[in-house]
């Protein structure tokens, strides 16, 4: 059984093509700054380019960098940034002094697609990406783990990254969206994207993914409606959000979680996780009952 499981996963992972991600984490973005005050633009240019970094580096940034006005500037930006107070146009963002981490918020909020390239590009936005892709993963593991369980119904009230059919076990899907993960994290992060280059990272995943699908088997049992499911989607959760915390020490400071560390983030997770599940369970059961009013 274990051969045949690792064979699904290997074959799932062989259609992720860690180029889409590198494409994807490689996107120009340029981004323009409005001021009236010249304190004002060189606190906002530190915010976006801090001084602590290698003088490589922030010449790297500021090739995506501009203040309005500047005379080579190139005629497209992809964002625009207003110093507060100044009149801005619709779609334009607010850079607030005393409030500067909004700023990564608001864009983010707005433009998520421009998430990777900006966390790769621009310090600021780095952990509040990493922090989006793992909890966006975690629970998108969660919901498919929920939807195996409950395949006609939940693709109808919630959208996955890929369709249910295609997987033929809920552990290639898991542990695919891991690998995809670990590929989203490094390229926010501006390390190096593939298999190759994340072998070890990847090597951890797929060992553990055997491992929470047996507790996740153990856990549901034959309980009525939503209560073996709960514990399932949970356990989902919880493994792929330690994997995700793994991943982002190991990126940003080269070393990894503790034991203590580890047991600690999965218990939290877990709790998460729980409560996530009922959140889907709900969602699913107040579809179903309007539907059935309207059949």
């Amino acid at each position: 059984m274990a051969q045949h499981i690792f064979r699904q996963v290997w074959s799932s992972i062989s259609n992720l093509n860690p180029r889409d991600v590198r494409a994807l984490a490689e996107q120009s973005v340029l981004v323009r700054l409005h001021h009236r005050d010249d304190d004002v633009l060189d606190e906002m240019e530190r915010f976006f380019c801090p001084q602590n970094l290698s003088r490589d580096r922030q010449l790297e940034i500021l090739n995506h960098l501009f203040a309005a006005g500047d005379t080579d500037a190139p005629k497209h930006f992809d964002l625009e940034v207003y110093q507060e107070g100044l009149p801005r146009p619709s779609g334009a963002f607010v850079y607030r002094r005393d409030q500067p981490m909004r700023l990564v918020t608001d864009i983010l909020d707005a433009r998520e697609q421009l998430a990777v390239p900006l966390a790769r590009i621009f310090p600021p936005f780095r952990s509040p990406v990493i922090e989006r892709i793992i909890h966006t993963v975690s629970r998108e593991n969660a919901l498919f783990s929920l939807a195996t369980a409950l395949p006609d119904i939940i693709p109808n009230v919630m959208q996955l990254p890929w369709t249910v059919g295609e997987w033929a076990s809920d552990t290639a899907f898991l542990t695919v969206n891991q690998v995809r993960m670990a590929f989203l994290i490094a390229a926010a992060s501006d390390h190096t994207i593939g298999y190759n280059d994340q072998k070890g990272e990847i090597g951890s995943i797929l060992a553990g993914a055997f491992g929470w699908r047996a507790i996740a088997r153990e856990l549901v049992g034959k309980i009525p409606f939503g209560g073996g499911l709960i514990p399932k989607a949970a356990v989902a959760y919880a493994g792929t959000f330690l994997a995700g915390r793994v991943l982002e020490r190991l990126y940003r400071g080269g070393h990894t979680l503790t034991r203590e560390e580890r047991k600690g983030t999965y218990e939290s997770a877990f709790e998460t996780g729980k409560r996530v599940a009922r959140e889907l369970l709900e969602a699913v059961k107040a579809r179903t009952s309007g539907d059935l009013k309207k059949a």
